[in-house]
């Protein structure tokens, strides 16, 4: 089969610390963390208590009074994204063959946030109490449903809920979807509402997350000594990805190229990463693969860098593992000391920096990185590089073993 070229041309997404590409792109580099306590409710009975908001989102004003009330905050969030990424790349949905568009989104938890807050009225208020609206609004593949709904896209629609690395998952499907031709348009990435008692509870109970009350903003510290676990998020990234050729004659702006995807699974266990890094390291060399680089190629890597203890050093040995003696000389950074973690959302989060860090000329760096674990043994950017570099890699590891990882070239 023909294997078509697939470039990004549009970015949309809410984040914690911006708005748009513009506006995401802005907050990495001014590089100050967002994380606070958190103020959704009250988790003073909690040995975790910070968290990254989103607090300037109005989905009444972003998506219309009707839209608002149909949808809960995760698919808000995704819509909105969508809409933004569309915007972005100059595509107007109406003039767009619909059958031809697909649309692809991961989501670890998709509308369980709101199916607790729906409990919560069915306990006080009985079931008359529930929203018509819950069973339409929980499943996960709601997000993706309602941008399909909205806009008319009858192409290929998928949703994956492959933990945190959902998001990279669902990018590197529509590689795979435009490159063999099932569809000529995607709009693909990642949502995640999960800030709600119970969800947020669940990651705390297990001792994931950090528990730096007295000092959110230094919570989230990817690959730091002093790092003692993630800081739970919420937001929203959808990519436009298109068939390069179509972009070219239509004269679209280009962030990247994406190039190569690879994913593979620890087999190993539900939340601690396996410590030799062979299945992470394996996702990153099918991405390499499939876009035909060599270790040397690689110019940057966008790390997962979840700022747990075990994830982060795990994760440098995959990638001295994939990358053997050019891993010394390759900048890697983590960008969730900004925004935390999305769960689901942070690989297409992420994959919109690295598609953009390749735009600009310009790595970012890690935030809140003080001293680097002596364990991780790998050039580390502590502050934000202005470097061009052709290629890079974005990796995305999550619970249950998942490993993925895109490949970008610079357009």
């Amino acid at each position: 089969m023909e294997r078509r070229r697939a470039v990004i041309t549009g970015i949309g997404c809410i984040t914690p610390v911006g708005h748009g590409a513009a506006g995401l792109w802005e907050g990495v580099l001014k590089g100050e963390s967002k994380v606070r306590r958190i103020d959704r409710f009250d988790a003073a009975a909690y040995r975790t208590q910070v968290a990254a908001q989103v607090t300037d989102f109005d989905a009444g004003s972003e998506l219309g009074r009707t839209a608002n009330q149909r949808m809960d905050r995760f698919s808000q969030f995704a819509l909105s994204a969508a809409g933004q990424a569309l915007h972005d790349a100059g595509l107007a949905p109406k003039e767009l063959a619909g059958e031809r568009v697909g649309v692809f989104v991961g989501s670890a938890l998709g509308g369980a946030g709101y199916a607790e807050d729906e409990h919560t009225s069915y306990l006080a208020g009985g079931l008359r109490a529930v929203s018509p609206g819950l069973a339409l609004s929980v499943f996960g593949g709601a997000a993706g449903c309602n941008i399909a709904i909205h806009y008319g896209f009858c192409g290929p629609n998928e949703t994956n809920s492959m933990s945190c690395a959902a998001g990279a998952v669902a990018i590197g499907r529509a590689l795979q979807a435009v490159r063999y031709g099932e569809a000529d348009i995607v709009l693909a990435g990642g949502a995640e509402a999960p800030l709600a008692p119970l969800c947020y509870g669940a990651f705390a109970v297990i001792r994931a997350m950090s528990t730096r009350n007295e000092e959110p903003e230094a919570a989230c510290r990817p690959f730091d000594a002093d790092r003692d676990g993630f800081v739970m998020g919420e937001g929203a990234a959808v990519l436009v990805i298109e068939e390069r050729q179509a972009a070219l004659r239509r004269g679209a702006r280009v962030y990247a190229e994406l190039v190569g995807y690879g994913s593979s699974n620890d087999a190993y266990h539900m939340s601690a990463p396996r410590p030799d890094g062979v299945q992470a390291s394996r996702a990153m060399l099918g991405a390499m693969a499939d876009a035909a680089l060599a270790p040397d190629d690689v110019g940057y890597v966008n790390a997962h860098g979840s700022s747990t203890p075990l994830g982060d050093a795990a994760e440098a040995v995959a990638v001295r593992r994939a990358l053997g003696a050019a891993a010394w000389r390759t900048p890697i950074s983590g960008t969730k000391g900004l925004y935390g973690h999305p769960l689901g959302a942070s690989g297409a989060i992420e994959a919109a920096i690295t598609a953009m860090a390749l735009h600009h000329g310009s790595l970012p760096g890690t935030c809140n990185l003080r001293e680097v674990d002596r364990r991780i043994d790998l050039p580390v950017l502590r502050e934000g590089l202005d470097r061009r570099v052709r290629w890079a890699l974005s990796n995305s590891i999550g619970f249950g073993g998942i490993n993925a990882c895109l490949a970008f070239a610079r357009a």
